[in-house]
């Protein structure tokens, strides 16, 4: 029979004792902080009406999520089999019960990954459920979710105060028109939802066919400014930018395969830009491009104020078969190597000694976490480190960023934590293996005479607070 759901108290700590007990001590100084969550991919929409129901416990906790569905394909379930909705509307399995009962019978995947350190948190401390996820326990387990989504406590607006998130910013194109986030503001809820800038879909030339050019059009009719050139391009941009301040932003935020950046002159800027127009972008056209725009996106954020995150390094949408059946953001992203040092030098070198910029880098590749990442934080006064992203969100990923980074960089040189996510309900659990993770490291420090308490203290409310609402200027 399955067992309960065990979170023990001291979950992610060290086995030595003294430094075990100094975790404890610091942790119960962080654990109670309000959240903030200055990056992520929670839909607005959720917030703009205040009786947003989450539907099924499958709409919520397994079709919108990749890193839960992810998993499960890797075991051969195919994604039809879990309710993933498909690009060209074909049939995929519409009895959530089913869909449910698939999840459970294969909850054993997740064992020791951190998704499953996150579904545990979900069920035990958000759905108050006792026993554990298995075939026996999944109808029982869907009925009592699907009792409590039902009743206005789980509404998204009563979840986000419950889980005492202090700020939450989204993450939005640069051609949304932002309907939802006017919608909030306008509804008199007074919780503080923000939007990022992301302008991916219009600078990244090398987008699925077609979908570029559709994003230029999108970005021209949002904007007002019809596109014809680099100059409008760029006015259009501006344009945004000053609309999402209004809104509340204060980050934006880009993806690029790798951090190449190089300032073009206006003339070779714009003939690529032509050539994309046209249908006529080569592969290298598309690269000198992104690193063109990114060297603009610096000189904006000096000028309006907004903190320019750079995620570099994941292959998108490496399984053809998924995206061409699927689409975009369907687990088949996948890590590369990627080097920083050389790429950036032409922005840093240009804006990297200008206070006025905040440039928060993220990696996939951990093997430049020492080498390159934590000497250009610990040196350019433009540059702060964001914490383990994607595939390192996670207690190992985490311990192994405290150990590479810290010691070079320090921890007032990095943004602390923010959680990354579309699934909504693991947020309080993706911050408290963080704010665990973070006080074992430093207690470990006061263990052997690097710091002293009063010191560690400090450190764990700003890793667990202070550093990502002074980084993202919240």
């Amino acid at each position: 029979m399955p067992n309960e759901i065990t979170l023990h108290e001291d979950r992610y700590f060290g086995p030595d004792a003294r430094q075990k007990e100094i975790a404890r001590q610091l942790y119960a100084q962080v654990q109670d902080l309000p959240l903030i969550c200055p990056h992520g991919h929670v839909d607005p929409r959720m917030f703009a009406d205040p009786n947003y129901a989450f539907g099924s416990p499958a709409d919520l906790l397994i079709i919108p999520d990749h890193y839960v569905f992810r998993m499960l394909y890797s075991q051969g379930i195919a994604l039809e089999k879990l309710g993933v909705p498909r690009a060209d509307g074909g049939d995929v399995e519409r009895d959530h019960r089913k869909i449910w009962q698939t999840f459970a019978d294969n909850f054993y995947l997740f064992r020791g990954a951190p998704t499953g350190v996150w579904l545990a948190y979900e069920l035990r401390v958000v759905f108050g459920i006792t026993r554990q996820l298995a075939r026996e326990t999944a109808q029982t387990i869907y009925d009592e979710i699907a009792a409590k989504l039902a009743t206005p406590e789980f509404r998204p607006r009563a979840l986000f105060e419950r889980f005492k998130i202090e700020v939450l910013a989204t993450t939005d194109a640069a051609s949304d028109p932002l309907d939802a986030h006017r919608a909030i503001r306008a509804s008199g809820w007074q919780a503080r939802i923000v939007p990022t800038f992301r302008p991916d879909a219009v600078v990244n030339l090398d987008a699925p066919a077609g979908a570029w050019r559709k994003n230029i059009d999108a970005l021209s009719a949002v904007s007002g400014i019809t596109i014809s050139n680099l100059q409008s391009l760029i006015a259009a941009l501006e344009n945004r930018r000053a609309y999402f301040k209004q809104l509340g932003a204060t980050a934006t935020d880009h993806a690029a395969l790798v951090p190449y950046t190089n300032e073009l002159s206006a003339h070779e800027a714009d003939a690529i830009f032509q050539r994309a127009l046209r249908g006529q972008a080569s592969a290298d056209d598309a690269r000198q491009f992104t690193g063109h725009m990114l060297m603009e996106m610096a000189r904006m954020s000096i000028e309006d104020g907004l903190v320019m995150q750079l995620h570099p390094g994941s292959f998108r949408n490496h399984n053809d078969f998924i995206f061409q059946r699927f689409g975009v953001d369907k687990g088949c992203d996948i890590p590369t190597a990627t080097e920083y040092t050389r790429n950036l030098r032409p922005l840093l070198n240009k804006y990297g000694n200008d206070p006025r910029l905040s440039l928060i880098l993220f990696t996939l590749d951990e093997t430049t976490s020492a080498r390159e990442l934590a000497p250009l934080a610990g040196h350019y006064p433009a540059v702060k480190l964001g914490p383990p992203w994607w595939f390192h969100d996670s207690l190992n990923g985490m311990t192994r960023f405290f150990d590479q980074v810290m010691e070079t960089a320090g921890i007032y040189n990095t943004a602390g934590f923010n959680d990354d996510t579309r699934a909504f309900p693991s947020i309080p659990a993706r911050h408290d293996v963080w704010r665990r993770a973070a006080v074992n490291w430093l207690a470990g420090l006061v263990v052997r005479g690097f710091i002293g308490m009063n010191d560690a203290e400090e450190m764990a409310r700003a890793l667990a607070y202070d550093l990502a609402k002074r980084a993202y200027k919240l």
